[in-house]
């Protein structure tokens, strides 16, 4: 099953179980963003990537810069190992990551939760891969990835298992947009697929060919 039987499935069963006036305001939100044309300012193909210099689950430092100087680098933001369709796609990248290191594409997920949850998230879906903290979404925000949560939606995702505080610090409710980059050698985006809609997710054999592509 491709990731996006998987997803469409997930969302079927979620709608199945969750008050109908809490999934219009989810759909609300969504649109919402549509509307706010942030999608429209996200990094673009060809555009040169903002460097980053984050921590990962261990808390040792990683840079853009560094990472592009071996080839490819396959960025996947989350908004954390709460989301279920979050960790349907992060799952989907395990799948095809000795065919990524064959192409020799490095593949690290960025998400705002702290590096302690993120090492909860890399157990609980077996992830041979680096998950960076960009703790606030700080780096999100800087290339046009991040906003923040509704103060009317924060108790609804507490409820449903996602606290913010609790897993990105407290005070912090910023989320990325979830998007996949694909950056070259030379730190230009060459792939991506950013979609306000987080039940949307890019097809991980499409990031896998556009690697392949770009070595």
């Amino acid at each position: 099953m491709s990731l996006q039987q998987q997803l469409s499935k997930l969302k079927t069963n979620i709608k199945s179980k969750i008050p109908e006036d809490v999934l219009q305001k989810f759909d609300e939100s969504i649109q919402a963003l549509d509307e706010s044309g942030m999608a429209n300012h996200a990094p673009q193909v060809g555009d040169e990537l903002n460097n980053f210099v984050l921590s990962n689950q261990l808390g040792q430092q990683r840079s853009l810069a560094e990472l592009c100087k071996s080839g490819p680098v396959v960025m996947v933001f989350y908004r954390g190992g709460w989301c279920p369709y979050c960790n349907l796609e992060l799952r989907g990248y395990q799948q095809i990551l000795p065919q990524l290191k064959a192409a020799g594409a490095q593949l690290v997920a960025i998400t705002p939760e702290l590096p302690d949850s993120s090492l909860s998230t890399i157990e609980k879906n077996e992830l041979e891969f680096e998950v960076l903290s960009d703790v606030g979404a700080d780096y999100a925000k800087e290339i046009g990835l991040a906003f923040t949560l509704p103060e009317e939606l924060r108790e609804i995702y507490a409820n449903l298992g996602g606290d913010l505080q609790k897993f990105n610090g407290a005070g912090n409710f910023n989320l990325p947009i979830p998007a996949t980059l694909v950056v070259n050698t030379d730190g230009k985006i060459v792939f991506a697929h950013v979609d306000v809609d987080y039940t949307t997710r890019a097809n991980p054999e499409e990031v896998l060919s556009v690697v392949r592509n770009n070595k």
